[in-house]
C-alpha cells in the first residue's frame, strides 16, 4: 500500500447565506420546502447498509402545523437494536483498518454535498421537521454540520501527527486506535448539526456506531443518512435506528462490546445512563467512554455600565431565537434597577415586532416549540407564574396549540432570585429576570454562581472593565462557554468549542480535538535499535 504524510485542506467556517428577497438561495429553498411538503415519505432504519422496515409506523408532522403529515418512520424494537450492534461489529475490522486519509475523504465529501446539492433539502427538512426559521436552519443544518465535518477531519490529522520524543538509540511512536467495540450516539431534536456530529466524530476516528436520533429529528436525520451514504460511508459503520430509550438501553448497556456513548440531551436521562453503565461495568470488555452535553440554565448578567441597546438585543436574540430551544439559550437575566424601566420598553418594542407562525413564511421570527409535551410543560410554568406572589408576567404569557405548538415569547419578573424558573430548565421561549439594586453587583455574581445545578453558558454585559474582570473570575465555574458583551448562544466550530460542566455535561467540547481524543485509545511503541547484551550497569563496577 502506498504511503505518504498527507495534509488535509485547512478548514474555514462555512459562510452563512442570507436568503434575502431576490436571491437564488431563497427560491431554491422555497422549492425544496414545497417538494417535501407535497409528499409523504416512508423512512426506514438503516442497518448494515440495508433499509429495514418494522411496519410499526410513527407519524411525523411539522410542530407548527401538526395536522399536516410529512411521513412516517418505522419504530425499532429490541431485535433491531441487536441487529444494528452486530452490523456495526461486522463492519469494524475493515473500517478501522482503512487508511485514515480515505476515512477523511468520505466526511470531506459529505461536507461538500451539504454545502452544495443537499443544502436546500437538509435546511428544508430541518425547517419542517423541527420548526426552525430560515436563518436558524442555515446556521445549523448547513453551516455548523459542514464545519463539524471539515474541522474534525483537520483535528483528526493533527491528532495523528502528535508523536512522542525519541532518545538516541530508539524510536518512540504513538498510534491512535479506535475503541474496542461500538459507540452509541444518542442525539437531540434541536440541532441537526449535533445529530450529525455525534456519530460522525466517532466514526471518522475509526469507530463503528449505533445511532438513535430523537423522534422529533428523524425527518432530517434521514436526509443526513442519505448524504453519508452518497459520500461513500461503508455499510454498517453508522447504523440508524429508532427504538424507545428504555428498549435501546436494555440491549446496549448490557452488551460486552459497548465501548462508549456520545450524548446530547437532558441531564436526568444522562444521569440515568451513567448509573446504568456503572451498574453493568463488570459486563464490558473495557471501561466505556461517557461523553455528554446536557442541560443548561444560561444567564445574562448585566452591569449598570452596560450598553442598554446591546443588552436588549442580547436578551431578545439569546432568549427567543429558535423559541429558546437551545442548550445555550438565555433563560435567566439579572438587571440593575437603574436600567429596568427603559430596558423593558425596548424589549417590548422588539418583541411586539416579532412575527410568529410557520417556517414556510420567511417573515416569521418565532415558530413552534417541538411537540405537545413541551408545549404543555411550558404552559404549566407560565400559568403557575401568573398566580405566584413571587412572579409577574411582564410580557407575553399566551399560548395556543390549535394549529401548531405556539408559545408567545414570555418574560417573567421575579422577586425571588431562586424562584423555580430561575433554577429549573424550561427549554422554551420563557425568560425570567431578577432586578437588583445597582450597588449589589458583586453580591449578585455569587447568586448567579449558586443558582441551580447547571454550568453551560452565560454572559456578562458591561463597559466597565473592572466589572468584566470580576465577573469573568467569579463566574469561572458557572459556564463552560462564557461571553463578554454578547448573547450566550451561537458557538461556532473552530472558534468557541462548546460544552459545560456541573450538571451540564462532561465538557468534552464538541468541535475540538478534545472531543475527538475521547474516541481513540493511544498505544505507544518503543523500538530499540541496538538492545543491550549485558545486564550490568556501570555503577556495579568495582573500579
Amino acid at each position: 500500500m502506498l504511503k505518504g504524510f498527507f495534509k488535509v485542506p485547512v478548514p474555514v467556517n462555512e459562510p452563512v447565506r442570507s436568503y434575502a428577497p431576490g436571491t437564488a438561495d431563497r427560491e431554491l429553498l422555497r422549492k425544496a420546502i414545497q417538494e417535501l411538503r407535497s409528499g409523504e415519505i416512508d423512512i426506514p432504519m438503516y442497518i448494515g447498509g440495508k433499509e429495514v422496515r418494522s411496519g410499526n409506523k410513527v407519524r411525523l408532522s411539522p410542530p407548527h402545523d401538526h395536522k399536516h403529515t410529512l411521513g412516517y418512520f418505522h419504530k425499532s424494537d429490541a431485535a433491531h437494536v441487536e441487529q444494528a450492534i452486530q452490523a456495526a461489529l461486522n463492519a469494524k475490522e475493515k473500517w478501522e483498518n482503512m487508511a485514515w486519509e480515505h476515512r477523511a475523504s468520505i466526511f470531506l465529501k459529505a461536507a461538500d454535498l451539504i454545502a452544495g446539492p443537499y443544502r436546500y433539502k437538509l435546511n428544508a427538512a430541518t425547517m419542517l421537521g423541527q420548526s426552525k426559521n430560515v436563518f436558524q436552519a442555515e446556521i445549523d443544518s448547513a453551516c455548523e454540520i459542514i464545519d463539524f465535518l471539515r474541522f474534525n477531519v483537520y483535528f483528526m490529522s493533527e491528532i495523528y501527527a502528535e508523536q512522542p520524543l525519541s532518545a538516541p538509540g530508539m524510536w518512540n511512536r504513538q498510534e491512535w486506535r479506535p475503541l474496542e467495540g461500538f459507540i452509541y450516539a444518542l442525539t437531540p431534536f434541536n440541532f441537526t448539526a449535533i445529530a450529525g456530529n455525534l456519530p460522525t466524530s466517532c466514526a471518522m476516528m475509526g469507530n463503528v456506531v449505533v445511532w438513535k436520533p430523537s423522534n422529533a429529528q428523524v425527518y432530517s436525520a434521514n436526509v443526513l443518512m442519505e448524504i453519508f451514504r452518497e459520500a461513500g460511508l461503508p455499510d454498517g459503520v453508522i447504523n440508524l435506528i429508532y427504538p424507545s430509550g428504555p428498549v435501546a438501553a436494555d440491549v446496549i448497556f448490557r452488551h460486552p462490546d459497548f465501548a462508549g456513548i456520545h450524548f446530547t440531551g437532558s441531564t436526568s436521562v444522562f444521569q440515568d445512563i451513567w448509573k446504568n453503565i456503572g451498574n453493568n461495568i463488570h459486563l464490558y470488555k473495557s471501561y466505556p467512554r461517557i461523553v455528554g452535553e446536557t442541560g443548561g440554565k444560561d444567564f445574562i448578567m448585566v452591569h449598570p455600565s452596560a450598553d442598554i441597546k446591546a443588552v436588549s438585543v442580547a436578551i431578545s436574540r439569546g432568549a427567543f431565537e429558535y423559541q429558546g430551544q437551545k442548550c445555550s439559550a438565555a433563560s435567566r437575566a439579572y438587571i440593575p434597577e437603574s436600567m429596568w424601566d427603559k430596558l423593558t420598553s425596548m424589549l417590548k418594542t422588539d418583541l411586539d415586532s416579532m412575527k410568529m407562525g410557520g417556517t414556510e413564511d420567511f417573515s416569521n421570527f418565532i415558530n413552534a416549540v417541538i411537540d405537545e409535551a413541551s408545549f404543555d410543560k411550558l404552559a404549566s410554568y407560565i400559568d403557575k407564574a401568573k398566580s405566584d406572589v413571587d412572579a409577574e408576567i411582564v410580557y407575553g404569557g399566551k399560548y395556543d396549540k390549535s394549529v401548531g405548538y405556539f408559545i408567545q415569547p414570555t418574560i417573567i419578573r421575579t422577586k425571588n432570585p431562586y424562584y423555580r424558573t430561575m433554577c429549573e430548565e424550561l427549554f422554551g421561549p420563557v425568560l425570567t429576570v431578577y432586578v437588583y439594586p445597582d450597588a449589589e453587583f458583586e453580591e449578585m455574581l455569587d447568586v448567579v454562581d449558586k443558582t441551580g445545578v447547571y454550568a453551560l453558558t452565560g454572559s456578562i454585559m458591561a463597559r466597565d472593565r473592572h466589572a468584566i474582570e470580576l465577573a469573568t473570575h467569579k463566574l469561572r465555574n458557572a459556564a463552560g462557554n462564557f461571553y463578554i458583551n454578547d448573547k450566550p448562544t451561537g458557538a461556532v466550530v473552530g472558534q468557541q468549542p462548546f460544552g459545560g460542566s456541573r450538571a451540564s455535561g462532561t465538557n468534552d467540547k464538541a468541535g475540538s480535538k478534545i472531543n475527538l481524543l475521547r474516541w481513540v485509545s493511544p498505544r505507544v511503541i518503543k523500538e530499540t535499535f541496538v538492545p543491550p547484551t549485558d545486564y550490568r550497569y556501570p555503577f556495579l563496577s568495582e573500579k
